[in-house]
C-alpha cells in the first residue's frame, strides 16, 4: 500500500492531474482517505478552480463584462468627471474603464503557473486542514502564499499591457488636460499599482467562487476522487 501511495505521488509531480486521476482511482477503492488521497483530491480541485478561473478571466471582456469588472478609482474619478464638458474629452470614463480591463484580462495570463506552482508545495496537512476548513480555506492558503509571488509577477505585466492597449498615453493626455485647468489640484494617481490589486482581488474572487461551487454543490465534483474526498467534508 505504502508503495502505491509513493507511486501517486509521483505521478502528481511529473503530470497534470488529469492524467493522474487513473493511478489515484484505484487507491480509492481500499477504502478510508488516507492523507495522500485528501491532498490529491484538494490539488485537483484547485487545478480545476485555477485553471477555469484564470481562463475565463483573462479571456476578452473577462473582466470588463464579468463579475470583477474595474471601475474607476475615486481619484480618477474626480478627473474624469471635470473633462467631461469639455470638447474631445466626454468620453474619458468610459474610456479609462475599458482600458483598465484590458491590461487586467492580459495580465490574468500570467496567474496560472504561479498557482499552480503553490498548489505542488501544499502539504498533505495542509491538505486536509483546509479540506476541513472553512468555505474559503483553500482561496485563504492561495492567498497567503502566493499574493506577494503575483503582485510581483502582475506589475510589470500591467504595465506592459497598459502600454499595449494605449491606456497609457491615454491616461497621460488625460491628466495633462487635467491639470492645465486653473485652480485644480495637481494629481497623477498610480494605475499600475490600482490595476494589480484590482486584478489580484478578481482572481482571487473568482477561485473563492469555485471553490464554494465544489464544496457545496455535488454536480460540480466531476472526478470520483473529488467526489469521494469531498464527501468528507459533508459529514
Amino acid at each position: 500500500m505504502i508503495k502505491k501511495f509513493m507511486f501517486i505521488l509521483v505521478a502528481l509531480q511529473l503530470t497534470a492531474c488529469t492524467q493522474f486521476q487513473d493511478i489515484a482511482g484505484s487507491v480509492l477503492e481500499s477504502g478510508a482517505l488516507t492523507p495522500q488521497q485528501i491532498g490529491l483530491g484538494l490539488k485537483e480541485a484547485l487545478n480545476v478552480g485555477i485553471s477555469q478561473g484564470a481562463d475565463r478571466l483573462s479571456a476578452k471582456d473577462g473582466f470588463l463584462k464579468g463579475a470583477y469588472k474595474i471601475l474607476l478609482p475615486e481619484e480618477v474619478q474626480k478627473v474624469t468627471n471635470k473633462l467631461s464638458g469639455i470638447p474631445g474629452f466626454s468620453s474619458v470614463e468610459g474610456e479609462m474603464i475599458k482600458l483598465l480591463n484590458r491590461a487586467a484580462e492580459d495580465a490574468a495570463k500570467s496567474a496560472k503557473p504561479i498557482f499552480v506552482s503553490a498548489i505542488k508545495q501544499m502539504t498533505f496537512a495542509d491538505a486536509t486542514e483546509i479540506l476541513m476548513g472553512s468555505n474559503n480555506a483553500a482561496t485563504s492558503y492561495l492567498q497567503k502564499t502566493t499574493t506577494n509571488e503575483l503582485t510581483s509577477a502582475f506589475r510589470p505585466k500591467v504595465v506592459q499591457s497598459l502600454d499595449r492597449v494605449n491606456a497609457t498615453k491615454y491616461w497621460n493626455d488625460v491628466i495633462t488636460k487635467y491639470n492645465s485647468i486653473p485652480f485644480v489640484k495637481k494629481v497623477n494617481p498610480d494605475l499600475d499599482d490600482y490595476v494589480t490589486q484590482q486584478a489580484l482581488t478578481g482572481l482571487f474572487g473568482m477561485v473563492a467562487k469555485k471553490e464554494l461551487g465544489i464544496r457545496k454543490n455535488v454536480s460540480e465534483r466531476k472526478t470520483d476522487l473529488l467526489k469521494k474526498v469531498f464527501a468528507k467534508q459533508d459529514k
